[in-house]
C-alpha cells in the first residue's frame, strides 16, 4: 500500500511547502482539494512540483461537473510533463455544500454524473492526440490542430481514480473503467469492505487488466496504535492506497499540526 497526504487548506505556497516535507519524510502522493472558489488546486500542486522530485501529484478530489474538460486534459497534461509523469486525478460529483449553487453551477445529481462521464470521455480522448471528435447529451468537440500541449507522460494516461457507490451497478462500473476507486458506502468502509471491493475489480476487470487501486481515506495520529492498526488492517485488505486527512483541523496552531503530521511520516 502506498501513501498520501491531502492538505487540508493553505495557498500554493504552502503547498509548495508541505509537498517538499511531505516527499522528504516518506510519502508517496500529495494532494490538494479542489474548490469552487478559492486557492487554485493545479496551481499549487504545480508549485509543489517545482520543489519535489518523486512524490506523486493529485487532486481529492477534481468535480468534473463544473470543468471544461478541454481545460481540464490541459492542466492535467501540462503538470504531467512538468513533473515527469506524476500526477494522479481524483474525480467524483463534488460536495454541493462548498459553493455549486451560489456560483450557478449544476446541481442535480443525475447530471452532473452525465458531465462526469462525458467530460472524462474528453479529457481522456485529448489526452490520446488529435484528431479527436466526440459527440455527447453535453458536449461536442470537434478535432483541432491550433497549438495542442505536449501529451502527458503517463501512459496508457495519466491515473484517474473515480468515486464509486459500492452496490450501486452502473456507479461502479464507472469508476472501474478507469484506474483506482474512491470508495462511498452507506456507513463504515471496513477492511473487510475493502476486501470484497478488491475481489469485485478483479473478477469484473479480468485478470489481464492492469493494476486498480481500492483508495481509502483516513485519520492516524502520531502515537495511536488502534489507528495505525486499522491502517495496517486496510493494507492486509489490499487497499493500494491510504490517504491521510486532516480536516477536521481547527485552531491558531493548524499549520504547524499539519506540518508536525507530514514530518512524522505515514503510517506504515
Amino acid at each position: 500500500m502506498k501513501y498520501g497526504f491531502v492538505l487540508p487548506r493553505g495557498d500554493a505556497r504552502m503547498a509548495a511547502e508541505a509537498a517538499q516535507l511531505a516527499e522528504e519524510s516518506g510519502w508517496d502522493g500529495f494532494f490538494v482539494w479542489e474548490p469552487v472558489w478559492g486557492v487554485d488546486a493545479w496551481v499549487s500542486l504545480t508549485a509543489a512540483a517545482m520543489v519535489t522530485d518523486t512524490i506523486r501529484l493529485g487532486t481529492m478530489l477534481t468535480p468534473v461537473s463544473r470543468m471544461r474538460p478541454w481545460k481540464l486534459a490541459s492542466e492535467t497534461a501540462t503538470l504531467d510533463t512538468l513533473s515527469g509523469g506524476r500526477v494522479i486525478l481524483a474525480v467524483g460529483l463534488g460536495a454541493i455544500d462548498s459553493g455549486f449553487a451560489e456560483f450557478g453551477e449544476e446541481t442535480d445529481r443525475r447530471v452532473r454524473a452525465e458531465l462526469l462521464a462525458e467530460g472524462l470521455d474528453i479529457v481522456t480522448g485529448l489526452w490520446a492526440g488529435q484528431p479527436f471528435s466526440y459527440a455527447g447529451k453535453h458536449y461536442t468537440v470537434r478535432p483541432t490542430q491550433f497549438m495542442p500541449p505536449t501529451p502527458p507522460v503517463q501512459r496508457p494516461r495519466i491515473p484517474i481514480w473515480v468515486v464509486g457507490a459500492w452496490g450501486r451497478p452502473w456507479s461502479m462500473a464507472r469508476a472501474l473503467a478507469y484506474d483506482g476507486l474512491l470508495p462511498h458506502v452507506a456507513g463504515d468502509l471496513t477492511p473487510e469492505l475493502v476486501a470484497e471491493m478488491v475481489a469485485y475489480a478483479a473478477r469484473t476487470r479480468g485478470t489481464d487488466a492492469v493494476p486498480y487501486d481500492v483508495v481509502v481515506e483516513g485519520s492516524t495520529a502520531v502515537g495511536d496504535e488502534v489507528a495505525l492498526q486499522r491502517a495496517r488492517d486496510f493494507a492486509t485488505a489490499g487497499a493500494g492506497w491510504w490517504i491521510e486527512g486532516m480536516w477536521e483541523i481547527e485552531g491558531d496552531d493548524w499549520v504547524a499540526a499539519v506540518r508536525a503530521r507530514i514530518a512524522a511520516g505515514p503510517p506504515r
